[in-house]
């Protein structure tokens, strides 16, 4: 499904925008289109390299977890 964005943007800024979509041979819809999309891409390949880092970092640890000695109610005992 597709939304339309309304936004307000700098008379300048806009201009030169429209010049670089031109230059691009494509829309300012395209360009900013392109931008999120390549964002959101960064965005979830960084998670992922962080969860993985975790998971390898999680592998590659030598420590040692001992017997429970413990229960719930000791630890929230008052």
């Amino acid at each position: 499904m597709t939304k339309n964005l309304t936004m307000a943007i700098d008379e300048a800024l806009l201009k030169k925008a429209r010049k670089i979509a031109i230059d691009r041979d494509t829309t300012l819809t395209g360009l900013i289109r392109k931008y999120l999309q390549n964002l959101v891409e960064q965005e979830e390949k960084s998670k992922a390299a962080g969860i993985q880092e975790l998971f390898d970092l999680f592998e590659r640890s030598e420590a040692v977890v001992g017997e429970k000695t413990w229960t719930r109610d000791d630890l929230h005992e008052r």
